[in-house]
């Protein structure tokens, strides 16, 4: 955060189902997708990594990481009139044993927001409540054997309680979502499209389009209200 403290915050939710339900962020470093229009590139493109970002902008991974015990993550989240969690990142599921500690040291609902490339186990599973899978498409810039894993998106599908939302910005990427979709069986009813936007007049100039391919199809449209709200900016 802005003042150097780890990235727990209280806000809500901007994005999928649960848009605009109170809710504590809690933000995990490290990814192992790396998308070039990705608004959280913080987490993971680093000073020595040849990773591309359309911001052309790089970090130092120790100005951006912080170690934080599972006590101090309760304690930091005490603080906040809410028990509705999401776990973000980066990628979270890389550190899924620490998320699993930390989820049995509070109590409350849990979101887990991931790619897709990573499956977690029975046992993790069975803590979330909510799984906002977001599979990464051909505008993401990464090569498809990386950002595309069908066995572990047909296996989220298989939860029930997993959401796709999948990031639009032009016709070609609808129809990659139409084939992906079919491939892995996704049912209409949790797909969601929203807008590639890194801030307010990239959403509003996209946003049309993508609504009226979501209301044309029987697709969900998910906004991004954060952006909205706050701005493209940390711990909102």
């Amino acid at each position: 955060m802005p003042d150097g403290s780890p990235e727990i915050f209280y806000t809500l939710q901007g994005e999928g189902r649960n848009t605009g339900r109170p809710s504590i962020f809690i933000r995990s470093s490290l990814c192992n997708l790396h998308c070039r229009w990705c608004d959280t590139d913080y987490t993971w493109n680093w000073e020595d990594t040849d990773f591309v970002h359309e911001s052309s902008r790089k970090y130092k991974r120790e100005e951006q990481i912080i170690d934080f015990s599972i006590g101090e993550i309760v304690e930091s989240v005490s603080q906040f009139p809410c028990s509705n969690f999401v776990l973000t990142g980066g990628e979270p599921l890389i550190q899924e044993k620490a998320w699993a500690e930390l989820m049995t040291a509070i109590s409350g609902q849990f979101e887990v927001e991931t790619n897709g490339t990573l499956l977690p186990s029975d046992a993790f599973l069975e803590r979330v409540d909510q799984i906002n899978v977001s599979p990464k498409l051909k505008n993401s810039g990464i090569d498809p054997a990386l950002r595309l894993k069908p066995d572990v998106l047909k296996e989220l599908v298989a939860t029930e309680n997993a959401d796709f939302k999948f990031v639009v910005d032009d016709k070609s990427d609808f129809e990659e979502i139409q084939a992906l979709c079919e491939a892995v069986v996704i049912p209409a009813h949790r797909i969601f499209l929203m807008p590639k936007a890194n801030s307010v007049a990239e959403l509003e100039a996209n946003q049309d389009f993508v609504a009226g391919l979501a209301q044309k199809h029987g697709l969900n449209y998910s906004d991004r209200l954060h952006l909205r709200l706050f701005g493209a900016k940390r711990g909102v």
